[in-house]
């Protein structure tokens, strides 16, 4: 059947009507809500880290072929790139749908109410409206220009098909090197990571998070110090018991219980003791006392554990090794942090001991850097948050009349709290990244998963606050999250499509 002159005309105008109606809508939709649209690019799996540049190509783009569309001395040409961007927006969403490693939430504007397979089916509609515009466009030119051949015209739809669709291949090939390897500030949120969330209330506030393993979560009271109460993972209360120490008049200032099963720690870094006992009798002996004051203590295991301590000779922070074996004894390591400003307060941070790897961990709390140090503080390497903080914003103060260093101003923090479990260390982080919705930060804590043995950003997730409170700590047991929140004790689940737990999950 063919089609008159007349009919084609009208053809080629009612094509061309849909995409100069769909581009406009759909640019102007963007630039109205362009922040939402950068968060949404942000957030892609594909583009996030060129969804700077592409918030603005698109839209741009859009307009440009809408306006081309208008005239028909370059309608041919405008329909070509109206092909060629509809190849671009059905590949892209191919990829997401088959090998994104998570589909995110789909786009907004005209196409609110579709899912992602709607989208894609809409898409292909449009492509084959744009190529059926070309066989029309080009039947009506001069058989003498190229174009007009079949040959040349198949080879063009080839070549253009190709390079759309290589093109969003290369970009989530970058973009996935650039996210996990190096990272310009850019955070990915897969769609509801963590799932089976339980919180109960505790009876006051003074609990924090002592330890956990095999199943147990052991909550300290600073209350009443030698209190330990015990929880499964189900968060039903197993029991409460009380430590046995030897009787000394210590002047204890901040106690604190750190249990690592079948052994437990209860320390005093201002007094400074060290009681170390184990977890059938919860009795303890005294391991150390007034060898070396300490800010923090993790223990590595029944007779060694790892401290943070200020040198006496360069009154800067140390890392240091306690080992309790017939004689105490303690070996410092003070080439690990790093002095920028005063050798203290710019060297604040978390210490953690990460078990399955056998590693001591120190994040900085006001610059991008985390160390990974041998068990025995000896050799170290170092990685980097995703932020772009290399250089801790710290302002000190002397009081000379008092001989004290005090802070001149509120520091800007970086990484706030810390876990590690496994292959991972898991970062409450305190800046927002770029791209991402402002309102979040009001309503949760960001956490940063990053993979210490590959040296890569995995992902991050959020730990809502509860009644308005953000979480004053958490851990992580092997593909489960324990958070502590005032009174709340909440415990969810990673899931396992974004997250390799140490040990099967059960």
């Amino acid at each position: 059947m063919k089609f008159s002159p007349h009919h084609k005309y009208i053809f080629i105008e009612v094509i061309s009507f849909l995409y100069i109606l769909l581009f406009v809508y759909a640019a102007i939709s963007k630039l109205l809500d362009f922040e939402n649209f950068q968060v949404q690019l942000g957030q892609s799996p594909l583009v996030s880290s060129f969804a700077g540049i592409v918030s603005w190509v698109v839209p741009i783009t859009e307009l440009l072929i809408a306006g081309l569309l208008l005239f028909s001395s370059t309608r041919f040409l405008a329909m070509w790139a109206a092909f060629s961007l509809m190849t671009i927006f059905t590949a892209y969403i191919f990829i997401i749908l088959n090998y994104s490693p998570f589909v995110p939430c789909s786009c907004g504007g005209i196409l609110e109410k579709m899912g992602w397979q709607e989208h894609f089916i809409f898409n292909f509609v449009f492509m084959i409206l744009a190529a059926a515009g070309i066989l029309i466009l080009a039947g009506m030119v001069p058989k003498v220009h190229l174009i007009s051949k079949p040959a040349a015209l198949a080879s063009a739809f080839s070549v253009t098909t190709l390079f759309s669709i290589g093109l969003v291949a290369l970009l989530f090939i970058l973009s996935e090197d650039i996210i996990h390897h190096r990272n310009n500030f850019v955070r990915r949120f897969p769609k509801h990571p963590t799932t089976g969330k339980k919180t109960i209330l505790l009876p006051h506030a003074a609990y924090y998070i002592a330890g956990y393993d095999k199943g147990q979560i052991y909550l300290g009271n600073r209350a009443e110090p030698l209190a330990v109460t015990i929880f499964d993972t189900s968060l039903v209360e197993k029991k409460t018991i009380h430590i046995n120490l030897p009787k000394y008049n210590f002047p204890y200032t901040v106690p604190r219980l750190a249990v690592k099963s079948p052994y437990f720690y209860f320390s005093d870094g201002n007094v400074p003791c060290i009681f170390i006992g184990d977890t059938l009798s919860w009795k303890a002996e005294l391991k150390m006392y007034e060898k070396a004051y300490f800010s923090i203590l993790k223990p590595i295991d029944n007779n060694k554990a790892v401290i943070r301590a200020i040198d006496s000779k360069t009154k800067n922070n140390t890392l240091g090794l306690f080992t309790f074996n017939n004689n105490t004894a303690l070996k410092l390591n003070g080439g690990l942090l790093q002095k920028q400003v005063d050798g203290v307060f710019d060297t604040d941070g978390s210490l953690l001991y990460n078990s399955q790897l056998d590693k001591i961990i120190y994040t900085d709390a006001y610059r991008n850097e985390f160390l990974i140090i041998d068990s025995k503080i000896g050799s170290h390497t170092s990685d980097h948050t995703i932020d772009t903080t290399s250089r801790a914003q710290v302002s000190v103060a002397s009081i000379k009349s008092k001989n004290i260093k005090t802070l001149a101003r509120k520091p800007k923090l970086v990484n706030k709290l810390t876990a590690t479990f496994g292959n991972y260390l898991f970062v409450n982080a305190a800046l927002i990244g770029k791209y991402e919705p402002e309102i979040m930060w009001k309503q949760a804590s960001i956490i940063d998963v990053y993979n210490v043995k590959e040296n890569t950003y995995a992902f991050s997730f959020y730990i809502y606050n509860i009644e308005g409170r953000t979480m004053d700590e958490f851990v992580v047991l092997n593909d489960r999250i324990v958070s502590l929140n005032g009174r709340h004790l909440t415990i969810e689940k990673l899931k396992t499509n974004y997250y390799i737990p140490f040990y099967p999950s059960r």
